[in-house]
């Protein structure tokens, strides 16, 4: 095995003897350039160096405290300087200074002075040799007081500024008052500002230009809305009733002021513009229509059936039937609004039709009536001509009347307003626990005669309410008194006391009522379905019997003349009375128990007399009236 043994390479010394000559030819060189800069600066100590100059005038040689007097004799243009602002043909012309601009003389001449001073020797030397050489052009140190240019802007803004005139369209009475608006501008300060500043900068005359911002009205143009509110308001509204029939009211009319007061302006967005909208105020017109309702509105009503025929029966129309109509509120008003708007003065109203539940064409068999399940009569002998009206007038709202299956009947619904204007007339009522002369008496005549029909035909009572004493009209037969109604009577007074049963069967309950006056007697017939319910009434068991009192009360009678005396209502005795009912099904099963319980107060007689009349007692005795 051989080794070749390779010599390490020596480093040439040639090249440090380089590095060592430029390393000392540097430090030669800074120092001379040290030497140089500085003996530059203690030949000028205290003055400018040569060739510095502040915007064109020369410092050259002048001391620190000369230079800002130099300066500010030839550096005028903060006073001297133009700067203009226009609008149209309006100028204003302001100098730097009245901007907030000043220089720094002070400042500028520090500068000045450093310059060629600061930095290290080589940094110095080449300011020095440049400024010697060339020149060294400086800019002065200024000041702005924004605060001042400020407040130059805004008082600049208060004399162009234009405020914007709102477009306005309101009413005066029925006049259209419509202003179109205008548009106004602003002055934008803060972009101004930016612009005056950089001319301010420049140390140059010019002029800054004014940035204005317009301002449009919200509503631009109101021209159309204004049109179609003199449409408006040049004739009267008038409201109709769609396929008018005989005795409906005729159209409502809204006179032009009235209209006006129902109107309504205002700017809204639509888009992106603002626009004025005229519409109906609802609850300004609701009254109007409150009133249309009460006079238009009116329920459904089934058709109104006879029954002829006993073992074949047959139904015979009464009354056809009543389409009910109610007023669509809301749908009025959008038809109003609507209408309006397009030109229309003469608007239908809007309506909600209900139909019957039963019409003209109903048969026995739609209504599943297949016999007379119960019929009742009641006698009202003795009464006066006054009762006697008010028992024609009353029975009438029901002869014919349909009940639907498994629903409850109101007779209070049924009968309505007892009043002067339906037919009825004054007669003894008893009331708030006596008997007065009073509008319908003898409605519970009826009353009662339903109630006893209902009853002894299986119908749950819901509500029923006595008399305060027993009245000898509801125990009448055919030939005299029939012990066996006492308990069964009912009062009803609307809207405060009602008498309700329900149709438990699942057919519909016909009431036939007829009213025979010669004879002083009603018969009421219930027509339904037959599901085999028997009935079984208990006669009445009286207990706590207190005896009438054998005293009468005498009452002035404004309507008899002097001396008439006259019997107005027997004494009754005072009792309690339970009538016991059971209703089976066909089957032999229990449908319902339950019981009528009524307590009757002891009662005086009542004799009336007429005004001015002396001792009427002596004249009811000689009469043979109104006596224990």
């Amino acid at each position: 095995m051989s080794f070749v043994i390779v010599p390490k390479p020596q480093r040439s010394p040639l090249p440090a003897q380089i590095a060592f000559f430029l390393v000392g030819s540097l430090v030669l060189f800074l120092l001379a350039t040290g030497l140089l800069a500085g003996g530059y600066e203690v030949l000028y100590s205290g003055r400018i160096l040569p060739g510095i100059s502040i915007m064109g005038v020369d410092l050259s040689g002048v001391t620190l405290q000369q230079a800002p007097v130099v300066l500010s004799t030839h550096l005028i243009y903060p006073m001297n300087g133009r700067i203009v602002f226009r609008d149209g043909n309006q100028v204003w012309v302001a100098t730097p200074a009245q901007l907030g601009m000043v220089f720094n003389w002070t400042s500028t001449a520090q500068e000045a002075y450093a310059a060629g001073r600061q930095g290290g020797p080589l940094s110095s030397l080449t300011v020095q040799m440049q400024a010697r050489l060339g020149g060294l052009d400086l800019p002065p140190v200024i000041l702005i007081d924004q605060r001042v240019t400020y407040d130059y802007l805004q008082k600049l803004a208060a004399q162009i500024d234009r405020p914007v005139v709102e477009t306005d369209l309101h009413l005066d009475g029925t006049q259209v008052v419509y202003t179109p608006g205008q548009s106004g501008r602003y002055l934008n300060v803060d972009a101004t500002l930016n612009l005056l500043m950089n001319q301010l900068q420049s140390f140059q005359d010019g002029e800054v230009i004014l940035q204005m911002e317009p301002v449009d009205p919200l509503v631009k143009d109101a021209s159309r809305p204004a049109e179609i509110l003199r449409q408006i308001l040049s004739t009267p509204l008038t409201l109709t009733l769609p396929n008018p029939q005989a005795g409906d009211p005729a159209p409502w009319s809204i006179d032009t002021t009235q209209l006006a007061g129902m109107l309504t302006i205002q700017p809204v967005l639509n888009g992106a513009d603002w626009q004025y909208q005229i519409s109906i105020d609802a609850q300004s017109l609701q009254p109007l229509l409150d009133q249309i309702t009460t006079q238009i509105n009116r329920s459904p009503q089934n058709a109104r059936f006879s029954v002829t025929g006993d073992t074949t029966l047959q139904l015979v129309m009464l009354q056809p039937p009543v389409v009910g109509r109610i007023v669509d509120g809301p749908g009025t008003q959008q038809a109003i609004q609507a209408g309006l708007l397009q030109g229309n003065h003469t608007i239908p109203l809007k309506l909600v039709v209900a139909q019957p539940q039963v019409g003209d064409d109903a048969t026995l068999a739609s209504l599943g009536i297949t016999k007379l399940v119960e019929e009742r009569k009641s006698f009202f002998r003795g009464s006066p001509e006054g009762r006697i009206q008010n028992i024609v007038a009353a029975s009438a709202r029901f002869n014919g009347l349909l009940v639907p299956p498994n629903t409850v009947f109101s007779m209070a619904d049924a009968l309505g307003d007892v009043s002067l204007d339906n037919g009825y007339e004054e007669a003894p009522i008893i009331y708030n626990g006596r008997t007065i002369e009073g509008v319908g008496g003898g409605v519970c005549q009826v009353s009662t005669t339903l109630f006893q029909t209902a009853f002894s035909g299986g119908y749950p009572i819901v509500e029923r309410h006595p008399h305060a004493y027993t009245v000898g009209y509801y125990e009448q037969s055919a030939t005299g008194t029939d012990p066996t109604l006492v308990g069964l009577d009912a009062t009803v007074y609307v809207p405060l006391v009602d008498l309700k049963f329900k149709n438990d069967r699942s057919s519909w309950l016909l009431m036939v009522v007829n009213v025979d006056t010669s004879n002083f007697e009603i018969d009421w017939k219930f027509y339904s379905g037959d599901d085999g319910r028997k009935v079984v009434v208990q006669p009445p068991v009286i207990t706590n019997v207190v005896p009438a009192p054998t005293e009468w009360d005498f009452e002035e009678f404004p309507q008899f003349s002097p001396g008439e005396v006259a019997l107005f209502s027997h004494p009754a005795a005072g009792e309690d009375v339970t009538v016991d009912r059971t209703v089976y099904r066909q089957d032999g099963s229990m449908l319902l128990s339950d019981s009528v319980q009524t307590r009757y107060q002891p009662w005086a007689g009542v004799c009336q007399y007429g005004p001015g009349t002396q001792n009427p007692q002596a004249i009811a005795k000689q009469a043979g009236i109104c006596q224990p």
